[in-house]
Parts: C-alpha cells; structure tokens; sequence
C-alpha cells in the first residue's frame, strides 16, 4: 500500500512539472536581435524596423503583435503631415504668384479664389500658409522620428524576457517570539532567493 502511495505521489509530481514545462514560453536568448538593424530599417523605409521586430518575437511574446496598429497609426501621421505639408506649399506658392501679377498688372488677378483679398490680404495669407507649411515640416519629421525611435525601443524587448517567472512575493515572518519580520522572495527563473528582513 505505501508502495502504491508513492507511486501514485511521484506520477501526480511528474505531470504536474510537465504541465508547468508545457505552459512556459520558451525564449532562445543565443539571437542576439540588434536594435540598430531595425533603427536603419526604419530610417531606409518608415515601418520595417517594426516588422523586423515583429518576425523575431517568439510566438504568444507580449508585444509581437504591435506592428498590426503601430504600421497603419504612422503611416497615417506621415501621409497626413506629408500632404498638410504639400498642400499648403502649393497654396502658399499661388499665393506668391499672385501678388506678384497684381504688382505688375493693376486691375486684374490671377487666380479668381483670391479675388476678395487685397494686397495686404494676400500677404498676410502668404505669411499664414508660410506657417502652416512649417508646422507641417515640423510634425512630419516628428511623426518620422518617433517611429524610428519606437523600433529601436521595440528591439531591445525582443530578447527580453517577461515570463511570468519573475516574482516578488512579501509574506509576514516571525524569526522568534518577539522579532516580526517580512519574508522578501524573489524567483528568476524558476531559481528562488529568499531575503529576511527582520524588525524588532
């Protein structure tokens, strides 16, 4: 009977540690994955430093989906800001051209869209499209290095491991009758140490 109970205690042992094995994701950390390549990706054509990233994340890896909201969020700050940027270039360059006509030729416009402006209305509109077109400069090539700067943050966790092995646990200790203390376990991969930290 006790032979039974043994048996019986180690097999239960056995699939509990095998189910435990099964659930862990297991992360190769002999490829080194280099953010600097997904960095010059992401500076060659906006977006594949993502993708990069995103082939090297094991699968069930917490962050390799990413790149199916990141791509589409920046390609649309940078074609919004590209077209801003275009669009008021052009308005601001009609608009250039079309004092310059009034100067030379006197009771006559150019462009009928800018027939209710005068002079000074034309170049206070040059002035504030000049504006607009800067701004857009400005946020194109923040939407551009921020990209840049994501796959790069991106890559470093591709090698990172985040698996649910890393714990701190605090439990009540009592060392003694009259010294309370707090039990400080912290595990690394499925390795435990534990701290005592005593209070009197």
């Amino acid at each position: 009977m006790k032979l039974l109970a043994i048996v019986f205690s180690l097999l239960i042992s056995l699939l509990s540690y095998t189910q435990e094995k099964d659930s862990t994701i297991v992360i190769d950390t002999s490829y080194h994955h280099s953010p600097k390549k997904a960095v010059i990706f992401s500076v060659i054509i906006p977006g594949t430093g993502h993708i990069y990233n995103h082939l090297h994340f094991e699968k069930g890896q917490k962050g390799r989906n990413n790149v199916f909201w990141k791509l589409p969020l920046f390609y649309t700050a940078l074609g919004y800001t590209a077209f801003s940027m275009i669009n008021n270039q052009t308005i601001q360059r009609d608009l250039k051209s079309e004092y310059h006509f009034r100067e030379n030729n006197t009771n006559s416009t150019l462009d009928e869209r800018w027939n209710n402006y005068d002079t000074q209305g034309l170049v206070s509109l040059t002035k504030e499209y000049e504006g607009k077109r800067d701004f857009s400069i400005l946020m194109f090539g923040a939407a551009y290095l921020i990209q840049l700067i994501d796959a790069g943050i991106e890559a470093h966790f591709v090698n990172f491991d985040i698996s649910e092995d890393l714990t701190l646990n605090i439990y009540p200790n009592i060392i003694s009758s009259k010294v309370l203390g707090l039990s400080f376990c912290l595990k690394f991969k499925n390795n435990s140490n534990s701290l005592i930290f005593s209070k009197l």
